[in-house]
């Protein structure tokens, strides 16, 4: 779950709590008859970083975001979205959010254990909309959502990141 967009935890630590419970509720089986159905809930959900106001991606945000989620008795570990508002919505700065959170991660730190990455094969996006714009006019490759970092670019971000976690290991960390 993704911190809420003022960069509080709080709304990601109390969904996490409430998905690991069981619950049940009413619904329609495949047969068309009413019932009172149980789910386990689900025990391996984990917080997202996503930036709020400003970024909340370097260690001093993701040490009070572990603090946090230790209070809440959820384990200490966290994804961190290199996009949006931790890249200022500059599809290009995720290459600088990947190198600090490899920065992190060879230092020592094991509380990310995950990134998101916007990627496609072309860098940025395109303006596309349904009954209006036409498909062959689309480039290749290139997002209709939100603007992603190119191919090269992404190997890179890959690359910096599998270099942290190799030095990480080879220092016992």
């Amino acid at each position: 779950f993704k911190n809420g967009t003022d960069g509080n935890i709080r709304i990601a630590t109390d969904a996490i709590q409430a998905a690991a419970r069981g619950h049940h509720f009413l619904s329609v089986h495949k047969n068309g008859q009413v019932a009172i159905v149980q789910t386990n809930g689900n025990p391996d959900c984990h917080v997202i970083l996503r930036g709020g106001k400003a970024p909340n991606y370097d260690a001093a945000h993701v040490a009070a975001a572990v603090k946090d989620l230790e209070a809440a008795k959820l384990p200490a570990r966290l994804m961190v979205d290199c996009s949006h508002a931790n890249s200022s919505k500059q599809h290009q700065k995720q290459l600088d959010v990947a190198r600090d959170i490899a920065s992190q991660i060879s230092g020592g730190s094991r509380s990310v254990f995950g990134v998101m990455i916007e990627s496609h094969i072309e860098a940025g996006a395109q303006k596309f909309t349904p009954g209006k714009d036409r498909v062959e006019a689309l480039a290749y490759g290139q997002s209709i959502t939100d603007a992603c970092l190119g191919w090269d670019d992404s190997v890179q971000a890959l690359e910096v990141l599998s270099g942290a976690v190799l030095a990480a290991r080879q220092a016992g960390r």
